[in-house]
């Protein structure tokens, strides 16, 4: 809608799937036509899936899952700026973005600000460290596909170190210690299990002997699922030599390993913190917007927050989840659901409409074992509540990832990228090693 040749203008700030997922959609629909200037803001250039992360640090995902948010926006009519919000002025409408440095701390783009009709936050979540010492010093995350690149290229030096450099002669085995047994470290185990045969393979060493150890203050792991999927996913960790430690609370992280609260300690090289999400601190004090205990926007049915002006989805928003105890999760499916309603709602308020509610869908939950298995249980008002394993859940797993690629690109460009990275998989290595 244009006023006097001035287009509404639209900010997201972030670039996960529900911010990456409703640019697209609103540049198709509203920048295409003219009718509105869509500008997508966020820290990095590229967008990786969130719940493939923990590939991207075992180094098994191919790099062309990557999207560049440049060419995103010039084929679907939006702008695409890079940079990190720093601060909100609600009552001019404008954020504060803060400078683009270079790896030797050279200024690339200064400080900029950028000017909104409708602002809409989705940010994603952070680690939450609970304040325990050591964490922050000495363990790596996963919030991130930076940190998650990071972590793969600690994982491969380590490996060469203890297997063919100066460490080669001691007979202690590599060590990785991940502290949360959600779907996150779950993923992450199996994904590091195989990377590490495959090394093997490659002639790194003449097996495996990477020890890996999940810790966990639950006595279950994935509480997402039923117990009985939890259990059986916990043996097969076991059966690929992962050393569970149930109902263990850390205490303390230190350089040597990690201490837990009935005086264990646990020797490890590298160390994944994946134990629990908050949103990012610099939310709670943002001119005024509402937000919960950990940082998270609070928002109405419509997603709106106490501004009238500014939404917010995905992991950095508190939605309260109707007819259960608490609010939405944050998952991938409830970030694509929300995307798809923000959508209509800023549709409607350019044509002087009403927002739209939001309602979520559980569609259940899935974890992916790499080669080994798929695991969980979907959900429906037909089926009700069914447990699916195997190729089966495989299927549904992938089909969730697809969902968001056709989001992005379209159902053509999805079966190019799908047939062209089958063609790739069976030429390239099975992992990165750079």
């Amino acid at each position: 809608m244009t006023i006097n040749n001035i287009k509404h203008k639209i900010v997201i700030v972030g670039g996960g799937a529900a911010g990456l997922e409703l640019a697209t959609h609103l540049g198709q629909h509203l920048g295409s036509k003219n009718l509105a200037d869509i500008t997508l803001i966020d820290a990095t250039s590229t967008h990786i899936w969130k719940p493939l992360l923990h590939e991207v640090a075992a180094g098994t995902l191919d790099e062309s899952e990557q999207v560049e948010y440049l060419p995103q926006g010039y084929r679907n009519h939006f702008h695409f700026r890079l940079g990190r919000m720093e601060g909100l002025d609600r009552s001019n409408k404008k954020i504060f973005v803060s400078p683009t440095l270079s790896d030797t701390g050279e200024e690339l783009i200064p400080s900029r600000s950028f000017d909104y009709d409708t602002l809409v936050m989705a940010i994603g979540s952070v680690s939450n460290t609970f304040n325990i010492k050591g964490v922050a010093d000495h363990c790596l995350f996963l919030d991130t596909s930076t940190q998650a690149f990071k972590f793969q290229k600690q994982l491969f030096e380590s490996y060469l170190k203890s297997y063919i450099g100066k460490d080669s002669a001691h007979i202690k085995p590599l060590s990785i210690a991940i502290v949360g047994a959600g779907a996150t470290g779950v993923e992450l185990a199996a994904q590091l299990h195989e990377v590490t045969n495959v090394l093997a393979q490659y002639g790194l060493n003449e097996e495996s002997t990477v020890k890996l150890t999940i810790i966990e203050a639950a006595t279950q792991l994935l509480p997402a699922l039923p117990i009985g999927l939890a259990a059986a996913t916990q043996q097969q960790l076991v059966n690929l030599g992962v050393d569970l430690k149930m109902g263990r609370r850390v205490t303390e992280i230190n350089q040597a390993g990690i201490a837990t609260h009935d005086g264990e300690f646990i020797d490890a090289d590298l160390k994944v913190w994946a134990a629990g999400i908050k949103a990012p601190d610099w939310l709670r004090n943002l001119d005024g917007l509402e937000t919960n205990s950990i940082n998270q926007l609070l928002v109405d049915s419509t997603l709106k927050t106490n501004d009238d002006h500014i939404f917010a989805m995905g992991d950095c928003a508190a939605c309260v989840w109707e007819g259960h105890n608490g609010n939405v999760p944050p998952r991938a499916q409830a970030a694509h659901q929300q995307a798809s309603t923000l959508a209509k709602t800023i549709k409607q308020r350019l044509k002087g409409g009403k927002p739209v509610d939001f309602v979520y869908y559980d569609y259940g939950s899935l974890v992916s074992l790499g080669k080994y298995t798929t695991v969980g249980n979907l959900m429906g008002n037909l089926m009700g509540t069914v447990s699916i394993g195997g190729f089966i859940a495989k299927m549904v797993y992938l089909s969730l990832y697809k969902m968001h690629q056709v989001a992005i690109h379209g159902y053509f460009r999805t079966a190019m990228l799908t047939l062209s990275n089958a063609f790739r998989r069976s030429v390239y290595t099975k992992i990165k090693m750079h």
